[in-house]
């Protein structure tokens, strides 16, 4: 997976995720169990996003590889 393309996955999970979360704790109040999970959920998804950082941090940039697509 390329570095851009990684960035770009880690944004959209964190900020989904925020977006997510702050979703259930809104509706947590009328339907307990679809709140909860959409607030599971999104910390799930903040969580890998947050993961995600840290393994590009340990990847550096000497680590591009190709798509799966691309012939080597």
């Amino acid at each position: 997976m390329k570095t851009v393309r990684l960035e770009k996955l880690t944004w959209v999970l964190i900020y989904g995720g925020i977006f997510m979360a702050m979703l259930g704790l809104w509706v947590i109040d009328d339907n307990a169990a679809l709140g909860h999970s959409l607030s599971w959920g999104g910390g799930l998804a903040i969580l890998v996003g947050v993961l995600l950082i840290w393994l590009r941090s340990r990847r550096g940039d000497a680590a591009e590889l190709p798509d799966e697509g691309t012939p080597r």
